[in-house]
């Protein structure tokens, strides 16, 4: 081969997105809803002067534009289905028809340009039926520049289309907003982005890899044309060949093992094991906040495969370390781990270091993990751990301590001896039935029986309440004793530290497990839960109170 043939053959190389452009609305991937429309308006002759596309980048807007102008100008006439191979339909494809008039409004925001532009509109097209204007990135003019539009964008000739493109919808004024059709293009599933890059290795006759093609179809973040430009590189980088591996060391991804390992020591409650794996990935360089969005990741597959397992994607089904975890670990769990997880990411940059942050959200998920009837096999240890040069050593990592919440509060009884039968009546109980009220009713709840033998009583009173003693009340309280006994009694009050509950704090106490219980019932109620997962409202606890 001689030197100018390879220099030709060498630049005759076309990158995947531009030889994978779609030229029919057929090979559009994920806008059906903008295609059903126009293609429905195409055939049943129903055109407006102005459309306007928006979403963000890569998804098709362009592409959109010039199929319609294609459809439009086809010289077999107007239709949805362009027959491809007409002199007109190559040029629109080509980029060089001469009425498929395309500005870039970023480079041409002066309203001289933009008159230059409109001089020509009254012109009937040179070859083709309609003379079409695409704007791309037209929320860029200046404000005289869509002054100088709005009148020509009302009322155009009946030869003249306007397509309009922009990834910032919000920056148009409502003037030209109302003056055209708008469609919104989503952001395209990974699935639809991965089932397109299967496609073209396919008829590329390159070997395909899944979780390859997934890991770039979820890096793309939802644009065909990115994925596109990010498979055009691993193919370059991979020599001819797209592997997982090469792929992960392309786009900088946390290695698998990285992310099972912390899924195994959440679900063993192993804090060493834990802070091992954290290591292993500073040692590797991973990023935290990247580690942290790959175990979220990994969580929210394990839910979805726990909910609804005909929800879970292929590269789900291929994980068994996701298939494991929805096994093991109790659907309650995952929607915690899920929940700290995101906001140990959002307060990352808070922590003194990243990898501070990571092992601190790590551990909490522990921490905050409910008791259940095995976990004390599982509570985390505290080995110390090996951890990589550089790093702070801490002298050891703290047992997490599992959360309990009473079912219902517990009895105690008011004293701690055995007594007779009279007084087998728990303390609080007798004086609830003594109908005392105001400060002697309040002198009682601060105290608890000592002893009770013959005609005599002996109460103790907590030092904090012993001003509460007077002769006045303790008549009374002698007085409601004997009564309630059915002998006189003489009474004697101490000032002491009661070995068990006053009635004061057993009230106290049962009502906080019952303010526990009622906030325990609202924030793991589902409607709540679905709240707070779609629209990230916030439960105030403070207004929350348990039903009498």
């Amino acid at each position: 081969m001689i030197p100018h043939e390879a220099e030709h053959t060498a630049m005759s190389y076309q990158v995947l997105a531009r030889k994978w452009r779609p030229r029919r609305f057929a090979d559009l991937v994920g806008q059906t809803h903008v295609t059903r429309a126009l293609i429905n308006a195409l055939d049943h002759d129903r055109l407006h002067h102005a459309f306007l596309f928006t979403g963000t980048r890569g998804v098709g807007k362009t592409t959109i534009a010039r199929i319609l102008a294609k459809s439009l100008n086809c010289e077999t006439g107007v239709s949805s289905q362009p027959c491809g191979s007409c002199t007109t339909c190559r040029e629109v494809d080509e980029g060089r028809f001469i009425d498929l008039i395309e500005v870039d409004a970023a480079s041409r925001t002066k309203v001289d340009d933009t008159r230059e532009l409109l001089d020509n509109v009254q012109y009937a097209p040179t070859r083709g039926r309609y003379k079409v204007y695409l704007i791309d990135e037209v929320h860029m003019l200046s404000g005289h520049s869509f002054n100088a539009l709005l009148k020509t964008l009302e009322e155009p000739p009946p030869h003249v289309k306007f397509l309009l493109a922009t990834t910032d919808p919000q920056k148009l004024p409502v003037t030209v907003l109302s003056r055209c059709l708008q469609f919104h293009l989503k952001r395209i599933a990974p699935e639809l982005i991965q089932g397109q890059l299967e496609k073209i290795l396919t008829a590329e006759g390159i070997d395909i890899d899944r979780t390859a093609l997934s890991l770039l179809a979820r890096s793309a973040d939802g644009s065909l044309r990115d994925a596109l430009s990010l498979l055009d590189q691993a193919i370059a980088f991979g020599g001819g060949q797209v592997s997982e591996a090469e792929v992960r060391d392309m786009l900088g991804t946390i290695d698998n093992s990285i992310i099972d390992g912390l899924l195994d020591a959440l679900a063993s409650g192993d804090a060493a094991a834990i802070l091992t794996v954290v290591a292993d990935a500073h040692e590797r360089n991973a990023d935290p906040d990247q580690v942290l969005d790959e175990l979220l990741r990994a969580l929210h597959e394990v839910a979805l495969r726990q909910a609804v397992p005909s929800t879970a994607g292929s590269d789900v089904d291929e994980d068994p370390a996701v298939r494991r975890m929805a096994d093991s670990l109790a659907p309650e769990d995952v929607q915690l781990f899920y929940q700290i997880g995101l906001i140990g990411r959002r307060d990352l940059a808070l922590a003194p270091d990243p990898q501070t942050g990571l092992e601190m959200a790590l551990l909490r998920m522990l921490a905050f993990r409910p008791a259940t009837p095995g976990s004390e096999q599982r509570r985390p240890t505290s080995t110390p751990v090996a951890r990589p040069a550089g790093t702070t050593k801490r002298a050891g990592t703290p047992a997490a301590r599992p959360t309990t919440v009473s079912v219902s509060p517990s009895r105690v009884e008011a004293s701690p001896v055995a007594r007779p039968a009279e007084t087998a009546t728990p303390w609080s109980e007798i004086v609830a039935q003594l109908g005392l009220s105001g400060m002697a009713r309040e002198l009682l709840q601060h105290t608890v029986l000592k002893e009770l033998a013959g005609e005599r009583i002996i109460l103790i009173i907590e030092p904090g309440y012993a001003n509460l003693i007077s002769k006045e009340r303790e008549q009374m309280v002698r007085d409601a004793l004997s009564k309630h006994y059915g002998r006189t009694l003489s009474l004697q009050i101490e000032s002491g530290r009661p070995e068990v509950e006053t009635p004061a704090r057993e009230k106290q106490r049962v009502q906080t497990e019952l303010q526990q219980q009622a906030t325990e019932v609202i924030l793991n109620d589902p409607h709540v839960r679905a709240l707070q997962e779609s629209f990230g409202a916030k439960v105030n606890t403070a207004s929350i109170r348990p039903k009498d």
